[in-house]
């Protein structure tokens, strides 16, 4: 019996590239007879006729399942209800702009079958403008940092991983999910296999410096208190230099009582310790906007809409 594949596709301002995707995914996976598949495609309200065409794909295909939120929620939500209805063995979540290679899924589907529980593709030579290529920097220290991804991991949008992965995901139920974090607790078992990266050939990306930030403060205040313990930290040292800039200066007087007492760098100390404080109590404030929120028990997304869809997995 073949197994089910499922390619879950988080989809915004794709009106013009999401067939082409859907038309490589049909081909590729037809000359591979040892898997059936599906396709979960999840319009993350996009401002654009990507529904409508999601709606005709799924008229035309029955392997194809149309999702639409009722908001704007961000990928790693949209890719929360994709895995929701997702019914495949493996699961693997792909773009939709085109740039990631579905002709070559054999390869994460055969490192799957070697014994991998996640296998993350991995681009020799990305061809992500500058700012893009940053960001994937930042977040790739990031999430070394503060969620203990080994430094030899590459990890990417373009990734499969086995059924059992995919259902401890989607029993995290909290409002801001973020995928890596929820892989890297689930299992250890990561591999890497090399695909090519392609030139975007319509738009741009969605990804802006907001929304990059906003996913690397939901990457850290979701899955670690390291945060909180370099706060911690830093407020020692503060308090420990002024405690020897208060001693130096009682000694210094008493060496020199002639010595005046230095209002600039009062001032200084003043506003670098005042700083270090609003800059930890924002911090513990968005952690503890998360708990609230959370206790309020808001959605990670609505489905406003699905075509040909079942829901599999309850979050």
């Amino acid at each position: 019996m073949s197994r089910l594949v499922s390619f879950v596709i988080p989809c915004y301002r794709s009106a013009l590239t999401l067939e082409k995707v859907i038309e490589e995914v049909d081909t590729t996976m037809a000359a591979m007879d040892e898997y059936d598949y599906e396709m979960v495609l999840v319009n993350d309200c996009s401002p654009d006729d990507t529904f409508s065409v999601i709606r005709k794909l799924c008229a035309e295909n029955n392997k194809i399942k149309g999702i639409n939120l009722a908001r704007n929620f961000g990928q790693h939500a949209a890719l929360m209800a994709g895995f929701a209805h997702a019914a495949g063995e493996v699961v693997v979540c792909l773009d939709d702009d085109g740039q990631t290679p579905a002709d070559e899924v054999g390869k994460l589907l055969a490192a799957i079958e070697e014994g991998a529980d996640v296998v993350y593709a991995k681009y020799e030579n990305k061809k992500h403008s500058l700012f893009r290529n940053f960001g994937s920097r930042l977040n790739d220290l990031m999430t070394r940092v503060m969620l203990g991804k080994p430094k030899e991991l590459y990890v990417s949008s373009y990734f499969a991983m086995k059924r059992f992965v995919a259902d401890e995901i989607c029993r995290y139920d909290n409002a801001y999910p973020y995928v890596i974090g929820l892989v890297l607790r689930t299992t250890k078992n990561i591999v890497n296999v090399s695909v090519t990266h392609r030139e975007r050939e319509v738009g741009t990306s969605g990804y802006t410096l907001r929304k990059l930030i906003n996913l690397w403060v939901n990457g850290f205040t979701s899955f670690s208190v390291k945060p909180l313990r370099m706060a911690t930290f830093m407020g020692s040292m503060c308090a420990f230099a002024g405690f020897a800039y208060a001693i130096y200066t009682i000694i210094k007087k008493f060496i020199n009582p002639a010595v005046p007492l230095g209002f600039s760098s009062l001032m200084s100390a003043i506003l670098f310790i005042g700083g270090m404080l609003m800059l930890m109590l924002g911090m513990i404030g968005e952690y503890l906007g998360r708990i609230y929120v959370c206790m309020n028990h808001s959605p990670q997304y609505v489905i406003k809409e699905t075509i040909n869809g079942h829901l599999i997995n309850k979050n």
